[in-house]
């Protein structure tokens, strides 16, 4: 065996002579079976005349019997552990003599992790504020807010129009509504729409541009300037729910607004907990990464490559382009995908060596919890979606997910955690 680079190595094997002939004369024997030639019932042809019609199909077919053969035999001999499609080169084959040929290929990386128990992260449990409360209490009124119809009059900062607007040039396709709502002055109103609709009253009409930003979140409008036709339909004003134990009866399995407070304090709690731990847990496996220097086959990276491209693709489609039609340098775009790929493959290997030591796992009610939560979602039958998954090799995807999720929150768990 030979070390190329990393983690690919090679192989010179020797096929003996007397196997080659062995094989050879099984191959003769299977075609001389099937062969039709001219003077000959089927099966009754000469072998030396089967030889010398079928020559190259003969070589090909033994090739193809010994070679994936006497290479398996020799990565169990040697205890290699391949991880890719063997090139096989330098093959030597003639008649009488053994079978000679050379395998290239990658193997996984062999390493031992270093130790990643009390491994020191900075990390503070996250504090709720009364104000944070308030804040999201306030967030949960205005989504029961009502909207009365007011008098026509000027509209000021504060009032929500109701108006029916059309583009006239700059956009593609044309953006059309018959009642859209707007609140002048707004935070998520675009400035433009503000300047041209403060002022104005029920039943007017008026053109004007808006300049949409360039991270605008509908793509087909971003950067653009679009000059809009506007007729201002009515004017309404929000009401919100008066804050009482009665509202707070209306939002769930609570009596009084001070339950809801606890419940809102909790829910908040919950939700800075989970994305401290989730910077932790990064600053950890950025930590394991920075300690351990290793190879990595290129099967892997290609393969993390190809994933992180399809899921941008996916993503593309999903929001309506067609990556057919956009013309991508793909040379480009799989080498800006490299790096993190490297990353990500480091990452799923170390994890892994951590889960083989500690024994960590997904259980089969794990893997059935996350495929019914699925299946809620996608509204399918869980049934249904198993199925689908066990056909597309989600499950295996669904169980390596859950044990990876495990590792990181072991890490975590056994991690010294430093005040910021």
């Amino acid at each position: 065996m030979a070390l190329l680079e990393g983690c690919k190595h090679s192989l010179e094997i020797t096929v003996p002579a007397d196997a080659v002939n062995s094989e050879t004369g099984r191959v003769i024997e299977d075609i001389q079976k099937r062969a039709k030639l001219p003077g000959f019932r089927p099966g009754k042809a000469p072998a030396t005349l089967i030889r010398k019609q079928f020559n190259a199909d003969i070589r090909q077919k033994v090739v193809e019997s010994l070679v994936p053969r006497f290479f398996d035999t020799q990565v169990k001999e040697e205890h290699l552990n391949v991880v890719s499609t063997p090139d096989i080169k330098d093959l030597h084959f003639h008649e009488g003599e053994p079978l000679r040929f050379k395998a290239e290929f990658e193997v996984a990386p062999e390493f031992d992790v270093n130790e990643y128990r009390g491994l020191s992260v900075r990390y503070n449990d996250p504090a709720v504020s009364d104000e944070d409360v308030n804040t999201r209490i306030e967030e949960i009124r205005d989504t029961k807010a009502t909207f009365a119809n007011e008098s026509p009059r000027p509209l000021a900062d504060g009032d929500y129009a109701v108006i029916a607007l059309e583009s006239i040039e700059g956009a593609e396709p044309p953006v059309k509504s018959d009642e859209l709502t707007i609140e002048i002055g707004g935070k998520d109103t675009l400035p433009d729409f503000n300047e041209n609709l403060r002022g104005m009253s029920p039943e007017e009409e008026k053109d004007f541009d808006v300049k949409y930003p360039d991270d605008y979140g509908q793509e087909k409008l971003a950067g653009k300037a679009v000059r809009f036709h506007v007729l201002v339909k009515g004017l309404r004003r929000k009401e919100l729910p008066e804050l009482n134990d009665e509202f707070a009866q209306d939002l769930g399995d609570y009596r009084t607004v001070d339950e809801l407070r606890d419940a809102v304090r909790k829910g908040i709690h919950t939700q800075r907990e989970f994305e401290a731990q989730q910077q932790a847990k990064n600053k950890l496996v950025d930590a394991m990464v920075d300690a351990h220097d290793f190879p990595l086959p290129e099967v892997y990276i290609e393969r993390q490559i190809r994933n992180r491209l399809d899921q941008k693709l996916q993503g593309l489609a999903q929001r309506g382009f067609d990556p057919k039609e956009l013309k991508l340098d793909w040379a480009k775009l799989r080498e800006s995908q490299r790096d993190q790929a490297v990353r990500e493959v480091k990452v799923s290997l170390l994890l892994g060596k951590v889960a083989e030591r500690e024994s960590i796992g997904a259980t089969n009610e794990e893997v059935d919890r996350e495929v019914e939560r699925i299946a809620k979602q996608e509204r399918e039958p869980i049934a249904a979606t198993r199925a689908r998954f066990e056909k597309e090799g989600m499950l295996d995807r669904i169980a390596s997910h859950i044990a990876t999720e495990k590792t990181l929150s072991f890490l975590f768990e056994h991690a010294t955690k430093t005040a910021e």
